[in-house]
């Protein structure tokens, strides 16, 4: 009979009989007793009353009985660690068992009981496990210090065996070292800032040597930490990826995905010209294909997982588009991940094929896939000029099919594709205006206002058209009304004799019987301008649009990279860092690509992934010309730094004012965290002790860390330059802000500017390199006291050339001895 029998008893006075049996003299009696608590305890019954009788079942030689009273105890030592206590001896001695099977299953129940009076016992007995001349023992405890260091991180820290830890990477044993390797990274996430793995080569070549012969959660755990090293050069990264690519045809899928993750990083530092680089990618293509003849779910999570590697790589994907043409019997989750990546790998050179898959896709049952389909073709014509008009084509004869979802999907879509090649295709506008009755979606409904309040000039019957949107008003979305409040004054901006009573109609809906704030704002806006420069208003209302991205939907670059560092974990499904979603993970250390050695000499913006490459890296920006660019012929206009300054030439009466002026000034924002993807700079100019400082504060705005900051000046009037790096050590982490204070000099190149102390910075992060322009007070260049020799003073005023003096006469102004000598002192 089997095991299921203890699962089906329900009398009454079971406990007292388990008791009884527990006691009993037999063994076979007491592992049946055992098994009935174990049952029990399943089910969810109270049986801790038990605890006494269970615990003296652990004098046995019986394994089986040994892991059944183990297990009691992990699930009731919490609730009653004084009696827990009891089992204690029993631990140590099984510790020290001849059989490594219950050494290793004492060993680890310790680790599991997370009772503070046990975890003192252990030290010892776990001490002499990590020593443990068989492998099997070992490997449990590697794990056992991890646990351990969960629920006291000092003791673990005191007691050394984080270096035991260490000193298991280079065991004999493969699974040993995949285990400490386990355990080191468990315990670094808790510990960010700390290197407990010490990846260096040799370390690495070990784990490279454990990778070929340990099970495959092993090499999960060997992968993921490699993952985190950053080779010194280039040869040592393609050597790791040539003895890591043999992993890409390994049967479980986990292992090729953290596999993939190594090499995806590791690319980064393989010049894209070598000729192992194509080879590579090349390598990188079979396995991710492979994944998806797998399991509708293992499918979406490698989808997901493609996803992020096309947005980053699409040429390893890219001959590969049919791949991804969905099936008749693939769940909805995975049609919709297909049908997004093949946006993604839509070219010139695919695109008809695309095209054909989409048009059929746009027939199917599945209302939200048709829609998705209809909106992928509007990508494609937004994505590949090439195609639009084929794109419009197909859009057309979806339409003239009169499905109702499909017409007000194909409506949307064409707003865009007008946004994008304005004046180009709006022969069909007449074509679109024959549906306008079987609009009943706020997007359509929105879509169609637009189209015909922005082509208002070729529709003869445009009044008409929004007239009759107008009748039911305040029954429309706010996003319908909103648009239609636009449509009508662009409307009449272009027919102003025509459809005056229409304006005036839309405006007093929109203010006076509206109470939307953002549409009676909006109204009243519209309103003014109309009542008081209507020339204004044209040119706000009518003014050219911005062409729409090529790519929408795309991850923000830093974001993406950081993704691509957690390829096969739950950040890489959901697209979102592991912080967005893992509680408490404030702590965790945020990955970041590795970055090519020569990337600073080339210009691009080094991105750091360790402590020390950010105590390297933060330097003034080495090369003007590579970083700056050309900041002559950017539209740098400079900001006021004193708010009490009024704009104006600069004469005596500014310089007598900028002197008055006191020298610490409010701060004022320099560069917008919307200009600068997060980062935001505010500062001012002073001078102290005979030094002149720029006093910034940096906030940082953004999702990601910013670190590798860096300034530079462009060539000024003055020859301003820093004396120093910028003094920033430490990562600026999310909604945080630094002050500091960059002194200055005088000695750097000079080049007149306009206006005069204008001065021009590119500051660099770990994202990109962003410039601003300010303003130098002059009182800044001055000198405290302001004393001079007569003689030299004279010799000074003599020096200057005579076309650079002024003169001015002043009339009228009467004079005593008193006030001419007040305007000498003045002046």
């Amino acid at each position: 009979m089997t095991d299921s029998k203890y699962f089906t008893t329900n009398k009454k006075g079971e406990i007292f009989e388990l008791k009884a049996e527990l006691n009993n003299e037999k063994k076979e009696k007491r592992k049946e007793a055992v098994k009935k608590v174990i049952a029990a305890m399943t089910v969810g019954k109270d049986v801790s009353s038990l605890f006494p009788d269970v615990v003296n079942c652990m004098q046995t030689d019986n394994l089986e009985l040994k892991k059944l009273v183990y297990l009691y105890l992990m699930n009731y030592a919490k609730n009653q660690p004084d009696m827990a206590i009891m089992a204690v001896n029993s631990f140590v001695k099984d510790c020290e068992d001849p059989n490594p099977l219950i050494r290793a299953l004492a060993v680890r129940t310790m680790g599991c009981i997370r009772v503070d009076k046990i975890t003192e016992y252990l030290c010892e007995p776990l001490r002499k496990c990590l020593k443990d001349e068989d492998p099997y023992v070992r490997k449990t405890a590697a794990v056992c210090v991890a646990k351990l260091h969960d629920i006291n991180a000092q003791m673990v820290e005191d007691q050394g065996f984080l270096d035991s830890l260490r000193d298991l990477i280079a065991d004999s044993n493969p699974m040993v070292v995949a285990n400490a390797v386990a355990a080191l990274s468990e315990i670094s996430e808790s510990h960010p800032n700390s290197n407990l793995l010490d990846l260096n080569p040799q370390n690495i070549n070990k784990l490279l040597t454990a990778l070929n012969e340990c099970t495959e959660w092993g090499q999960i755990f060997i992968l993921d930490c490699l993952s985190n090293y950053n080779p010194k050069d280039e040869r040592e990264a393609q050597s790791i990826c040539e003895r890591v690519t043999p992993r890409l045809s390994h049967a479980n899928s986990a292992v090729v995905l953290s596999a993939v993750k190594v090499l995806m990083k590791f690319l980064e530092l393989l010049p894209k010209d070598s000729d192992y680089y194509n080879t590579l990618l090349k390598k990188l293509s079979p396995p991710l294909v492979t994944l998806l003849s797998g399991e509708p779910e293992v499918q979406y999570v490698a989808l997901r997982n493609i996803n992020l590697i096309v947005q980053k790589r699409p040429e390893i994907l890219k001959q590969e588009i049919k791949v991804f043409f969905v099936k008749y019997n693939d769940p909805i989750y995975v049609k919709l991940e297909k049908l997004d990546i093949m946006i993604r790998l839509a070219s010139q050179a695919n695109i008809a094929q695309v095209l054909a898959e989409l048009k059929e896709y746009a027939t199917e049952v599945d209302v939200d896939f048709v829609r998705k389909a209809v909106r992928a073709i509007g990508r494609c014509a937004i994505k590949v000029e090439q195609s639009a008009e084929r794109c419009v084509s197909t859009l057309l004869d979806l339409i003239q099919t009169k499905v109702n979802y499909v017409v007000q999907e194909a409506i949307v879509v064409i707003r865009d594709i007008f946004r994008k090649y304005p004046n180009k295709y709006e022969s069909i506008i007449a074509t679109l205006c024959e549906n306008l009755d079987s609009l009943d979606e706020p997007d359509a409904r929105a879509a169609m206002i637009w189209i015909v309040g922005e082509y208002a000039e070729r529709i003869d019957n445009a009044d008409e058209l929004l007239e009759s949107f107008l009748e039911g008003f305040h029954d429309e979305s706010t996003q319908v009304q909103l648009t239609l409040l636009t449509a009508i004054v662009k409307l009449f901006l272009k027919k102003p004799s025509e459809t005056q009573e229409l304006v005036q109609q839309v405006l007093s809906l929109a203010t006076q019987d509206s109470d939307n704030p953002d549409l009676r704002d909006r109204g009243y806006i519209y309103w003014r301008l109309l009542s008081t420069d209507p020339v204004t208003a044209k040119e706000v209302v009518l003014s050219e649009k911005p062409l729409i991205s090529e790519e929408t939907d795309l991850i923000e670059p830093t974001l993406l990279d950081e993704l691509i560092c957690h390829i096969g974990s739950l950040a890489s499904v959901y697209h979102k860092p592991p912080n967005a979603f893992v509680e408490g993970s404030h702590g965790i250390h945020r990955k970041h690509l590795p970055v090519q050695h020569s990337s600073i000499d080339t210009g691009e913006s080094p991105v750091s992934s360790g402590p020390a490459a950010n105590i390297e890296q933060t330097h003034v920006i080495p090369s003007q010309g590579d970083l700056l660019g050309d900041l002559l012929n950017l539209d740098l206009g400079p900001r006021s730094t004193c708010p009490r300054c009024p704009p104006c030439r600069w004469g005596l009466w500014t310089l007598t004012v900028l002197i008055a002026c006191n020298s610490v000034l409010l701060l004022q924002v320099w560069l917008p965290a919307v200009k600068a993807k997060g980062l935001e700079i505010s500062g001012t100019f002073t001078r102290r002790q005979g030094q002149m400082y720029m006093d910034m504060t940096f906030t940082n705005k953004a999702l990601q860390h910013m670190t590798d900051f860096a300034v530079q000046f462009n060539k000024n009037s003055f020859g301003v330059i820093p004396t120093s790096p910028l003094p920033v050590h430490t990562p600026l982490m999310p909604n945080q802000n630094i002050e500091l204070s960059l002194p200055l000099n005088t000695i750097g190149p000079v080049m007149k500017m306009d206006p005069l102390n204008n001065l021009q910075v590119a500051v660099k992060n770990n994202i990109d390199v962003f410039y601003f322009s300010v303003l130098i007070p002059l009182n800044i260049f001055f000198v405290e006291d302001g004393k001079m020799e007569r003689q030299v003073f004279l010799a000074t005023w003599k020096d200057i050339p005579n076309e650079n003096e002024l003169q001015y006469q002043i009339k009228e102004c009467h004079l005593n001895a008193e006030n001419h000598k007040k305007v000498k002192i003045s002046v």
